[in-house]
């Protein structure tokens, strides 16, 4: 995840982590009928306060636009730090928390492009994390080849060095970092959303900062890619998700070498149906990777409203390249999703943030948790309905007391701007029932 878009004409004009957004002007309804999904299971119920709920970072007077962020303990000094993509301001930030749990925001990079997506690792492999950055290139709906992908690399100290791994692409709303090709060092992925055209490719490390482009698939729409060894040959696949009218879900094969073949996993005939992002984890934990996957974008109409097949479903890996597709619930505006056994009772839990919710209505729901009641069975708690807009989430324990805590920002673009907030940590209390 996490990325917003915008339609005119049934193309997703501009992506925000994934999701990015900004001018309304007019649109065109789909011909597709608004077939609903079916939904396997959903329970609401009132749940206790389960998070004390903290602001991080700086304040801010105008309405926030934070694309997508990372959790991370990137000075490696025990405690988890956030990093952050500012769209409004076009730079990259780190919330740095210290040893007695105090907040402090350092701008890392500026001028990086319109940031749409940011990714902590040791790219250079010499003992500190860099950070590889989407660059997006404008908010605005546009074909020109105005995307990046940005390495900055970490001197061991927090002070970084701007690298143009690649520049003239089309607006790029993710990338990540894997070794793609077995030869030792960090290559990229990236899905290039463009606009009319876009692109999935993976760029080739050459050495001494240098790279190559090579296409995977030319198509418009890609938002989100994955790398994982899906097919359990000791190589790194890649999974990417391609919004706009296509709505499909890919794998891209690999040998090992940098070749790959390309399936189609699974795809909506609904054009409108939202996809919003996609992410992995081994959900009934039978040691196969699944793709848990939200689609929630309401950006189709304006003005931008939740649709009523917007949810959240997981395709389930039985082996061999099949997937089987599970619908969990209904969720309005669903975006950013993750996987983690919260409650500790052995299986899988997943929680979800809503960007586009009926936010006049009072029991509309910013974010969930889906309990996993037992054989993939879920029942949702409402964990909070302030703030809003909510698009990016990550999960970790930042205070070290056994318990994963939560992380979320959101992007707000369109009113209300009632309930807002830039970064809020939701610190988890330890009690689940």
């Amino acid at each position: 995840m996490n990325i917003i878009k915008l339609n005119l004409k049934l193309k997703h004009t501009y992506i925000i982590p994934f999701y990015l957004i900004c001018v309304l002007c007019y649109t065109c309804k789909s011909d597709k009928k608004e077939a609903k999904p079916k939904v396997t299971t959903e329970v609401k119920d009132k749940s206790p306060e389960l998070f004390s709920k903290v602001s991080i970072g700086k304040s801010f007077n105008e309405p926030p636009q934070i694309s997508h962020l990372a959790a991370n303990d990137i000075d490696d000094d025990g405690y988890l730090d956030v990093i952050i993509c500012d769209i409004k301001n076009d730079n990259i930030s780190l919330i740095k928390q210290s040893s007695n749990n105090q907040f402090t925001e350092t701008i890392l990079s500026e001028d990086t492009n319109i940031p749409a997506h940011v990714q902590v690792l040791d790219f250079d492999l010499d003992g500190d994390k860099d950070l590889i950055v989407a660059g997006l290139g404008m908010l605005f709906p546009n074909n020109d080849k105005i995307g990046s992908v940005i390495l900055l690399e970490n001197d061991g100290h927090l002070n970084f060095t701007k690298h143009i791994a690649a520049e003239n692409l089309a607006r790029v709303a993710d990338v990540r970092a894997g070794d793609i090709d077995g030869d030792g060092d960090m290559d990229l992925v990236t899905a290039q959303f463009g606009y009319d055209d876009g692109q999935t490719s993976w760029i080739e490390n050459l050495g001494n900062w240098s790279f190559k482009n090579h296409s995977l698939q030319n198509v418009s729409g890609p938002i989100n890619v994955e790398l994982v060894d899906i097919d359990s040959d000791n190589d790194l696949d890649i999974i990417s998700l391609v919004s706009q009218e296509w709505e499909e879900i890919y794998c891209f094969t690999n040998d090992g070498k940098g070749t790959f073949e390309s399936k189609l996993l699974w795809g909506s005939s609904n054009e409108d149906f939202g996809s919003s992002g996609i992410s992995i984890s081994d959900i009934n934990k039978d040691g196969k990777p699944d793709v848990l996957y939200t689609n929630g974008d309401a950006f189709d109409y304006i003005p931008p409203l939740p649709r009523p097949w917007h949810g959240i479903q997981w395709l389930e890996n039985q082996g061999d390249l099949k997937f089987r597709y599970h619908r969990v619930c209904d969720f309005p505006g669903a975006f950013s999703a993750r996987v983690i056994d919260f409650d500790k009772d052995g299986d899988e839990d997943i929680f979800a943030v809503s960007g586009f919710n009926y936010w006049e209505k009072p029991e509309a729901e910013s974010l969930i948790w889906l309990e996993n009641s037992g054989n993939n069975a879920f029942k949702k708690h409402t964990i909070a309905k302030t703030p809003t807009h909510l698009i990016t989430m990550e999960i970790g324990d930042f205070n070290n007391d056994g318990f994963k805590d939560l992380v979320t920002a959101g992007v707000y673009v369109y009113p209300p701007y009632d309930n807002i907030d830039r970064v809020t940590l939701w610190l988890n209390k330890g009690a689940t029932k």
